[in-house]
């Protein structure tokens, strides 16, 4: 890790400590009374039991921010790990396919509020205030085991209660019904995992439910954009944030995606990449959800323009990036780099380097780790060098 990336680290650790002290009395008691997002959580240790609960801050008002990723882009990586130390994790054991009964159910309403929902949990005991840092997921603050949970009411989102009630609607037909509604995706998401959708209901893990719905929006999008024309140039669009540069190429060709990642381990380099064709991809991508959320986000622009495409995304991991914070940053990075003004050139070569060269990492390597050739089979080997 850089010494910028380490100092970031510190800084969040610090503000975490810093957390601890101004919340002490929270720690120190075995409740809490705040305005849950909303939020909630389902989490794999113990999978096919697991815990599941509500999640909230120790204050009071509009804390839509909190779990809020669609609105996060400009933040700085400590104030949304910030956002993030402030909600308190509920948990009770429960089997994936309990989904029935008062306190699920109340955890239904709460993933359907129209806004911030007041919420009081009492603990078995007091909440362990140890941060939860995973890749898939943004991460949390402290979690403890509930023994009672109360909730406010609250209106409910029409489109959401809409697709909860018809228990004949397919789970990815539920994803696309609120989808296509401008439901947003990360909500999407906590309604997946909680169970609400689909004929045969089951609690899903977050970390799970948030690929899937990315793999079923964009798998959705990418097959409608097969009626479309062929793009008839090569463009280059970036964005770069949270220490992630992304650059995406769009190149004249039937539908085919390449996603590289590379990350800087100290003092070497890492290399992660998956692609498809026309007829998607039939494995667990290597790069996990990024794959799915970039897709997404790719496929969503060409909707837009009415475009078929050949696309591939390379994407900078750097060394600042010291926290992982989930992977809407991927989905909201490349969706934030398709609504830039893109550079033009005249060949998928110039592309390529037009691509790369902003990037710590050479045009060669990434070429050497990835698929370009097979991707673009009837382009000559010699126009790649």
């Amino acid at each position: 890790m850089s010494r910028k990336g380490s100092d970031i680290r510190k800084g969040i650790e610090q503000n975490w400590h810093e957390y601890l002290s101004k919340y002490a009395n929270l720690f120190s008691s075995s409740e809490i009374q705040g305005s849950s997002p909303p939020s909630v959580f389902v989490g794999s240790y113990g999978y096919p039991k697991v815990g599941i609960g509500p999640m909230l801050p120790p204050v009071h008002g509009d804390t839509t921010l909190l779990d809020s990723p669609e609105k996060w882009l400009g933040k700085s990586l400590e104030e949304i790990i910030n956002y993030r130390l402030n909600l308190v994790r509920g948990i009770k054991k429960t089997g994936i396919e309990e989904t029935s009964g008062r306190f699920i159910e109340s955890l239904h309403e709460l993933a359907m509020s129209s806004s911030s929902i007041d919420s009081e949990i009492q603990f078995l005991k007091k909440p362990a205030p140890i941060p939860s840092i995973d890749g898939q997921n943004a991460p949390f603050g402290p979690l403890g085991e509930i023994k009672t949970a109360k909730f406010s009411t609250n209106s409910s989102i029409k489109p959401i209660e809409n697709v909860y009630y018809d228990t004949d609607l397919k789970a990815e037909n539920a994803v696309m019904k609120l989808y296509n509604s401008g439901i947003e995706i990360s909500k999407i998401q906590k309604c997946f995992s909680i169970g609400m959708f689909g004929k045969n209901r089951k609690l899903v893990p977050t970390k799970w439910s948030i690929t899937a719905t990315d793999q079923i929006i964009s798998n959705d999008l990418m097959h409608n954009i097969l009626d479309f024309d062929i793009i008839d140039r090569y463009s280059v669009f970036n964005f770069d944030h949270l220490g992630n540069l992304f650059s995406v190429i769009l190149f004249p060709h039937r539908w085919i995606f390449e996603m590289q990642e590379a990350w800087h381990d100290k003092n070497s380099i890492g290399f992660g990449n998956d692609y498809e064709n026309a007829n998607g991809i039939d494995h667990t991508p290597s790069i996990a959800g990024a794959y799915f959320a970039g897709k997404l986000a790719v496929t969503e622009y060409l909707k837009k323009i009415k475009k078929q495409s050949g696309v591939i995304i390379f994407r900078e991991i750097q060394p600042e990036y010291a926290v992982p914070v989930g992977v809407w940053q991927v989905r909201e990075g490349v969706r934030e780099a398709m609504k830039k003004t893109p550079q033009e050139t005249y060949s998928l070569n110039e592309a390529i380097t037009l691509a790369t060269k902003r990037m710590s990492i050479s045009k060669n390597e990434w070429l050497a780790h990835g698929n370009m050739l097979k991707l673009v089979a009837q382009t000559n080997m010699s126009d790649f060098f």
